[in-house]
């Protein structure tokens, strides 16, 4: 049931997205066409990390019981796919906004990819079923 909502919710953000970057200027759309653009591109980021996500590790686990006898891997749920997705698609969105107010530089890249490798093995250790 998750699969189907986070991909309906990616095309529906996928297609207004793009009317809203035809239809409008950056000038004339004000601060909410903004907050609109950055928050319907993450809601399309999700649903890409979350789709590349589970067919990476679907692969992986495919290739892991032809190399390892003993303890092969085993399967993520698409919820925790999900949920490592949404922390990953924070990672363009903040180098975006960074970029877009003019201040993004090496240290401001490592300072995201710090952030978000404590968020990551956050949600990884967590225990979501």
């Amino acid at each position: 049931m998750l699969g189907k909502i986070v991909t309906t919710s990616t095309l529906v953000a996928t297609l207004l997205l793009f009317v809203l970057l035809q239809t409008t200027n950056p000038a004339s759309v004000g601060p909410a066409g903004l907050l609109a653009v950055f928050f319907l591109l993450y809601i399309v980021l999700v649903g890409v990390f979350t789709a590349m996500g589970w067919i990476l590790n679907r692969m992986l686990v495919k290739v892991s019981r032809l190399v390892t006898v003993r303890k092969p891997l085993t399967t993520a749920s698409v919820k925790k796919v999900y949920y490592l997705s949404s922390v990953l698609a924070l990672g363009p969105i903040m180098v975006l906004a960074m970029k877009s107010i003019g201040s993004l530089g090496i240290y401001e890249i490592i300072l995201v990819l710090v952030f978000l490798t404590i968020a990551l093995l956050y949600v990884n250790k967590r225990d979501i079923s």
